[in-house]
């Protein structure tokens, strides 16, 4: 839907669900106008503790049968033959094998073991590994790299992660996409499936989503934005920026800036070039990942509203678009603190708490050259619920846009401080228009607590 929506080049026009003549990839099959075709072998165990490994890739099946790599090979053989382009998957939940010699090369974005696999000559531990999966998959060692260019190996795929995936799939193909919404989509295919029907069209699955009443809009292209964690979407978007190694921390929950060398700078050159990225005369963009209020600020500000975009993220499980329609711009309280360290304005965006003190112990020790601080907060006050919609949040963000143009028109630039949710930081860098210069920081939970990110044109 999406593809044919957006005008893709080579859109996928049909999907095949245990798909016959196509050998042992047969479980799903994405068409394409042209090859490359997707097919993919889905091998899903009750748990994950065994992983994916030379063991588990060469070894005959219980019943004696061929193993699950000499399958791939002779289906591959089938497919690309008189030189047909394919495109392979062997999906799993399994985890890579980190200690096995070539498994281990596995590039988590292509999720392809070449390059890396080719490398080094035989005695090498890979050419030793290379010798004896080319024979296990009944292969010479320049058929097995010709075949490791095009086989995925989709791994780690558990039911929570398809999930997540599929729901931000029917997000930005314009879909309802709650658990309730979800299940009844896939249980639609079981369906076809048991009534014998293996390929479904775009005019089938348009017909599914008349019927299950699955429409909430129209189509998006996708920007992926992961620095905390990867995004699922990442290999279905349009334009996607991956930070993940590229932020200091161990976890998603202490990713909070750029590790060196990375910078700020060069992440904020990242997502600036999203818009000309889009397909050309995209108008509606949906923005998925994990992404702090900085980033979540500085994606808005690239795709802004006066040149025409609406924006959508998913937020605690609701659509956030920036069409949302609303009743009237909702202006915050404001709190105001004399500092007289300079000509620029200091805002602080207090929503789902109050980082008064914060922002004012930063601004004194690092003498940031502001006269003043605003501290800008819904009616009702501070606390994590206090924006419960959409509506509520493009109100509250037209209100604080209105008001900081009144407020900053003496003001050469602004420093901007967020604490809300990260949807409101998007659809404010959405509005981020007829303002001043905007010097947009990070909470990096460090001793001086924020941290410059992004300087931002307004």
């Amino acid at each position: 839907m999406r593809d044919a929506e957006l005008g893709v080049p080579n859109p996928v026009v049909g999907v095949g669900v245990e798909v016959g003549g196509v050998g042992n990839v047969d479980d799903v099959v994405l068409w394409r106008q042209a090859p490359p075709h997707t097919y993919m072998q889905v091998k899903y165990a009750v748990d994950s503790s065994t992983p994916v490994n030379e063991a588990y890739l060469l070894t005959p099946s219980d019943q004696g049968g061929p193993s699950i790599l000499h399958k791939l090979a002779k289906a591959w053989q089938q497919l690309a033959k008189d030189s047909t382009p394919v495109d392979l998957a062997l999906l799993s939940n399994r985890f890579p094998d980190a200690g096995d010699p070539l498994v281990s090369l596995r590039d988590s974005r292509t999720q392809l073991l070449l390059p890396k696999a080719a490398q080094q000559g035989p005695r090498s531990k890979k050419g030793q590994a290379r010798e004896r999966w080319a024979h296990g998959a009944g292969l010479t060692e320049e058929e097995l790299l010709e075949l490791l260019k095009v086989l995925r190996f989709d791994l780690a795929r558990d039911a929570g992660h398809l999930h997540e995936h599929l729901q931000m799939l029917m997000f930005a193909a314009g879909l309802r996409f709650d658990e309730e919404s979800m299940h009844a989509g896939a249980d639609w295919v079981a369906r076809q499936v048991a009534a014998g029907q293996r390929r479904l069209s775009l005019a089938d699955i348009r017909e599914a989503i008349r019927a299950l009443r699955l429409e909430a809009g129209s189509s998006r292209a996708v920007m992926s934005v992961a620095t905390l964690k990867p995004d699922p979407m990442a290999e279905d978007a349009d334009y996607a920026v991956d930070w993940t190694d590229r932020f200091e921390g161990a976890s998603a929950y202490l990713k909070r800036r750029p590790l060196s060398p990375a910078t700020w700078s060069q992440l904020q050159a990242d997502i600036e070039s999203a818009p000309h990225r889009m397909p050309p005369g995209t108008t509606a963009v949906a923005v998925t990942g994990s992404l702090r209020l900085a980033p979540a600020f500085a994606v808005g500000a690239a795709f802004r509203m006066v040149a025409g975009v609406d924006l959508a993220v998913v937020q605690r499980g609701q659509l956030w678009s920036s069409t949302t329609e609303y009743e009237t711009p909702l202006a915050p309280a404001v709190d105001e603190h004399a500092l007289g360290l300079g000509p620029d304005l200091a805002v602080a965006v207090a929503v789902a708490t109050d980082p008064t003190q914060d922002v004012l112990e930063f601004l004194r020790e690092q003498q940031v050259p502001v006269s003043r601080l605003l501290v800008l907060r819904p009616p009702a006050g501070a606390k994590d619920n206090s924006v419960p919609d959409a509506a509520a949040a493009n109100a509250l963000a037209v209100g604080i846009r209105d008001l900081l143009r009144r407020e900053c028109r003496a003001n050469p630039a602004i420093h901007l401080f967020q604490a809300g949710p990260m949807g409101l930081s998007l659809l404010l860098g959405n509005r981020w228009n007829r303002l001043r210069p905007t010097v947009v920081y990070e909470d990096v939970n460090a001793l001086q607590v924020y941290e410059k990110a992004f300087a931002i044109d307004a």
